[in-house]
């Protein structure tokens, strides 16, 4: 049996590791797409950051996405309109909230960052995200809790994912005070 055979047989037998190959792969390429927003170039990339995204991607929302999809799977079985409604709304209530800020506290940490400085940032970027993320996600869950198979649906979170993460990319750039000022609207018009 070849490399390539071995690693698909893996990634058929553990969904999660298809998961998390995935969110390695597209979340230092959405830090890559919004630094060269930010006018950088192959010879300016903050690598380290890129590198920051894909740990933080492949490490914590795989897993994470990976349990709440398995959980929610476990809750409310099926995949009816009906279904994925409340598997959505849950989401958009629990979920959601938890990862934005997860995202804001840990990414800040792996800037070496103290921790005081760490939850100043989850304070002033939680809300304007998750205003944006009420607006963009609810629609992406329902697809993927209605049409989407189990085994696909963190895959399929991690590339829709793309633009999102380039968007949380910037926000993870922005200075706090900037935020505050900032509608949430006119945030994603940048993006």
């Amino acid at each position: 049996m070849g490399a390539l055979s071995k690693i698909r047989t893996a990634f058929k037998k553990y969904p999660l590791l298809r998961g998390m190959a995935s969110y390695s792969v597209i979340w230092p390429i959405s830090s890559l797409i919004q630094q060269s927003f930010e006018g950088k170039n192959i010879d300016t990339y903050d690598w380290w950051r890129s590198a920051r995204y894909g740990l933080y991607g492949s490490c914590y929302v795989a897993p994470t996405l990976y349990s709440w999809l398995t959980v929610a799977n476990v809750m409310w079985p099926g995949n009816t309109v009906k279904v994925g409604l409340i598997k959505t709304f849950v989401e958009t209530l629990t979920y959601t909230p938890l990862a934005m800020c997860s995202f804001y506290l840990i990414m800040s940490l792996l800037e070496m960052k103290p921790f005081h400085e760490a939850v100043a940032e989850v304070k002033a970027k939680l809300l304007p995200t998750y205003k944006v993320g009420a607006s963009v996600w609810p629609t992406i869950a329902m697809i993927n809790f209605c049409l989407i198979p189990p085994r696909n649906r963190v895959p399929f979170i991690s590339i829709c994912s793309l633009i999102w993460t380039c968007f949380l990319a910037y926000m993870k750039q922005i200075d706090k005070e900037r935020v505050i000022i900032e509608s949430p609207v006119k945030l994603l018009k940048v993006i």
